[in-house]
C-alpha cells in the first residue's frame, strides 16, 4: 500500500492576541526584567527618588513610584501601546539614542502579561490622573466605570503598579515558585542601579515591611554606596580604575578589589553609556588577571562604567536590551585588563594571610611546617588538660573494679585506697588487658585475710617465684591464714 504524502498545513496569520503574548515572553522574563524596565524608564524622566515595593517577589504586586517629570494626559491612552516611544522619532536616531528605551514595547509587554495601573502629574498639572490596562488598552478600574484617565490626587511622578504578572501565562507562572529568589533578583538590579546614579535616591522593600532592605540617600558617594549594599569590609578594599586611552577612544571608570579580598560568588557589574550590560568576554579577560592573585574559587569585586561614542555601540541586539554591541571590542578589553593588571602590580607588594596554628592532638613533637612571622604574633591558649572520665575505662566485668582504682595521677592530692588483695586463679572472667597481655586480676578478700601489706597496686611487685607470666589456669593455689 503506498503511503500518502502529507497534506502541509496552510499558513495563517497569529491572532494580535497571541503575538502581543508571545512578544511580551521574550522581554519579560520574570519580574526583575518588569523591573528594569520600569526602572530605566524613572531614569529617563529624571527622576532623583525611586521608590519600590514589591510582594510575592513581584509575582502579586510590583509598585514604582518616581518624581520625574510624568506623563501627559493625552498620552495616557496610548501608552500601553506597542511602539509607542517618545524617545525615538526615526532609525537614524538609534546611532546617538541617549535613553534606555526606545522600541516602546516595555509597558506594551508588561500589559499583556499582567493588570496595569498608572498615575501620573506633570509639572504642569494640577492634578494627577489614573488609568488602567490590560493587553495595551485602556479598561475600566471596575466594571461599569468609565475607561478614561479619570483625575485624582498625587504627587508630580508617576506611580506603576503592576499586579498579578503571568496572570494568563500559567507555565510561567508555575516555573516562578522561589519568591524569595524573585525578590533578590529585584534587589540585585536596583543595589547595581543605585550604585551607577549615586545622586539618585533608592528605596526597595517589600510590602508591608517597615525597614527598607534598600535605601541610598542622594549625598552619599558611590564608594559609600557599594559599602552599605556589599558590607563595610569591602570598603577598605576598593581601589579606583581610570582608563582614558586616545585609541580606542572611550573611558572607563570603577572600582575593583585587590588581591587581599575575594567573594566566592562573581560580582561583576558593567554599565556601557549608563546601561546595564552583559559583557561575558570583557568578565571572563577580567578575571583571568586575578586567577595568579586569588584563591581557587574565589573572585573578585568589580565594576565598570564604560562611557563612548553612541555610534560605536549596538543596543538593538537583545529584546532585553542587556546585551549589546560595540566596535573594537577586543582593544577596549585588553587596554582595560591592562589597567587592571597595572593597578593590581602596583598596590600587591604586602599580602596579608589566615594562619590556623595546629591543635595539638597527641602525635608526640609535631612541628607546623609553616611558622609565621615575629612581627605578626598570633596568641595561642594553652590548652586545658584532658580529662578521663570512668566511662572510657575498660571493664571485663561489671562485677571487677575500675582500671582508676589501681591508676593513680601524680596530681592527686588524696591516697589511694587500700583493702587486702589477692589473686584468684579460679575466675577467668577476673582479667583485665595490658599491653596485649591477659594477667590475672584482683579481687577483695574479707577484712580476716591478708596475702602481703595492704598497698596498692601500683606498689606490688610480681612474685619472686616467677620470671615470666603465668597462665591463669597453671598458677599455684596460694595458702591463707588467719592473722594471730
Amino acid at each position: 500500500m503506498e503511503e500518502v504524502a502529507p497534506t502541509p498545513r496552510p499558513i495563517r496569520r497569529l491572532d494580535e492576541t497571541v503575538v502581543n503574548r508571545i512578544a511580551a515572553g521574550e522581554i519579560i522574563h520574570r519580574p526583575a526584567n518588569a523591573l528594569k524596565e520600569l526602572l530605566e524608564n524613572a531614569l529617563d524622566a529624571g527622576a532623583t527618588n525611586i521608590q519600590v515595593l514589591i510582594k510575592e517577589g513581584g509575582l502579586k504586586v510590583l509598585q514604582i513610584q518616581d518624581n520625574g517629570h510624568g506623563i501627559r494626559l493625552d498620552d495616557l491612552p496610548v501608552v500601553c501601546e506597542r511602539f509607542t516611544t517618545s524617545k525615538l522619532q526615526k532609525f537614524e536616531d538609534l546611532s546617538h539614542i541617549q535613553t534606555f528605551g526606545f522600541r516602546g514595547e516595555a509597558l506594551a509587554s508588561i500589559s499583556h502579561i499582567a493588570h496595569v495601573t498608572i498615575t501620573s502629574r506633570t509639572p504642569q498639572s494640577n492634578c494627577a490622573y489614573r488609568a488602567c490596562y490590560s493587553d495595551g488598552k485602556l479598561t475600566p478600574a471596575k466594571p461599569g466605570a468609565p475607561v478614561d484617565p479619570r483625575p485624582c490626587a498625587g504627587n508630580v511622578g508617576t506611580q506603576i503598579t503592576v499586579e498579578d504578572l503571568f496572570y494568563n501565562v500559567p507555565f510561567r507562572r508555575k516555573a516562578l515558585k522561589n519568591i524569595s529568589d524573585e525578590y533578590n533578583r529585584i534587589l540585585d538590579v536596583m543595589n547595581r542601579y543605585a550604585i551607577r546614579n549615586a545622586g539618585v535616591c533608592f528605596t526597595c522593600k517589600k510590602l508591608g515591611q517597615t525597614v527598607a532592605d534598600l535605601h541610598t540617600a542622594s549625598g552619599m558617594s558611590k564608594v559609600d554606596i557599594i559599602a552599605q549594599i556589599y558590607g563595610a569590609k569591602l570598603k577598605p578594599q576598593l581601589l579606583k580604575v581610570e582608563c582614558h586611552p586616545k585609541e580606542p577612544a572611550f573611558q572607563a571608570d570603577g572600582y575593583i578589589t585587590h588581591a587581599n579580598y575575594s567573594v566566592k560568588r562573581s560580582i561583576f557589574i558593567l554599565f556601557i553609556n549608563q546601561r546595564l550590560v552583559d559583557s561575558p568576554a570583557m568578565k571572563k579577560a577580567v578575571e583571568q588577571v586575578y586567577q595568579a592573585l586569588l584563591p581557587k574559587g574565589s573572585h573578585p569585586f568589580v565594576y565598570l562604567d564604560l562611557s563612548m561614542n553612541p555610534e560605536f555601540v549596538d543596543v538593538n541586539v537583545h529584546p532585553t536590551k542587556r546585551e549589546v554591541h560595540f566596535l573594537k571590542e577586543d582593544e577596549i578589553i585588553a587596554a582595560i585588563t591592562e589597567t587592571i593588571q597595572s593597578k593590581l602590580a602596583a598596590t600587591n607588594d604586602s599580602r596579608s594571610f589566615q594562619v590556623q596554628s595546629v591543635l595539638s592532638t597527641g602525635l608526640g613533637n609535631t612541628r607546623p611546617s609553616v611558622h609565621p612571622s615575629e612581627s605578626s604574633p598570633l596568641p595561642r591558649k594553652p590548652q586545658p588538660p584532658t580529662r578521663v572520665y570512668d566511662h572510657q575505662f575498660v571493664r571485663t566485668d561489671t562485677r571487677a573494679r575500675s582500671l582508676k582504682d589501681f591508676v593513680y595521677g601524680s596530681n592527686q592530692r588524696t591516697q589511694p585506697r587500700t583493702a587486702p588483695i589477692m589473686v584468684d586463679p579460679t575466675d577467668d572472667m577476673d582479667v583485665f588487658m595490658r599491653g596485649g597481655t591477659h594477667r590475672p586480676a584482683t579481687k577483695p578478700l574479707s577484712p580476716s585475710v591478708s596475702v602481703q601489706s595492704h598497698l596498692p597496686m601500683s606498689s606490688q611487685k610480681p612474685p619472686l617465684s616467677t620470671e615470666r607470666e603465668t597462665p591463669i589456669g597453671q598458677l599455684p593455689a596460694l595458702s591463707t591464714s588467719a592473722d594471730s
